[in-house]
């Protein structure tokens, strides 16, 4: 059985698809065989087909993002998690590293128990997110699961905080930082493989 990986975030546009796609492509030239995954996703949003697109996925857009919702599902129409798995059964299959992008309509740390995903954290750069990362960390530690680490993403042109600051903050392993719109640095993608 190869990595599989949760991508979550402290908030909304703080740089999970982009980082998912990033870690897709680079873990793809260095020869392995990457699968993609955003289980619950708006109808209108690219996020499934930009991972797909990053990691040259031929799988079905039914496997890769199983419920795409017009809006917020009702709670009869809520994505049912033995389903989402077994389609991340048949991706995890054909491939040696599965990189799942969480999204607000399902919860992460159900996502991540069920499918036995380690947790990747993207700490937005903005005010409150050592807050935010903190409670996800003791989230992720509450539930038992598996923090592979955390990536500070300056997704904003001025950051409002230094790493140095931060990693006294969280009990994770920093994985590295993504500065605005910059490339994923090498040495993020090695500590993951």
């Amino acid at each position: 059985m190869g990595r599989r990986f949760l991508i979550t975030g402290t908030g909304a546009r703080v740089g999970k698809t982009t980082i998912a796609c990033a870690l897709g492509f680079a873990m793809r030239a260095r020869g392995l065989r990457v699968g993609v995954m955003k289980p619950v996703d708006i109808l209108d949003s690219q996020d499934a087909q930009a991972l797909a697109l990053a990691v040259g996925s031929t799988m079905p857009m039914d496997l890769i993002s199983p419920y795409r919702y017009a809006a917020t599902p009702a709670s009869a129409d809520a994505p049912d998690l033995p389903h989402i798995a077994e389609c991340f059964n048949k991706i995890a299959a054909q491939n040696d590293v599965v990189i799942v992008e969480s999204s607000d309509l399902i919860d992460f740390a159900d996502l991540a128990a069920t499918l036995d995903l380690e947790v990747v954290l993207i700490v937005g750069n903005r005010p409150g997110c050592a807050e935010a990362a903190t409670q996800t960390i003791q989230r992720c530690e509450t539930r038992g699961l598996k923090i592979a680490g955390y990536i500070l993403c300056d997704c904003d042109p001025t950051p409002s905080l230094d790493a140095d600051s931060l990693q006294q903050t969280l009990k994770a392993s920093y994985l590295g930082r993504m500065r605005h719109r910059e490339p994923l640095s090498r040495t993020i993608v090695e500590k993951l493989i």
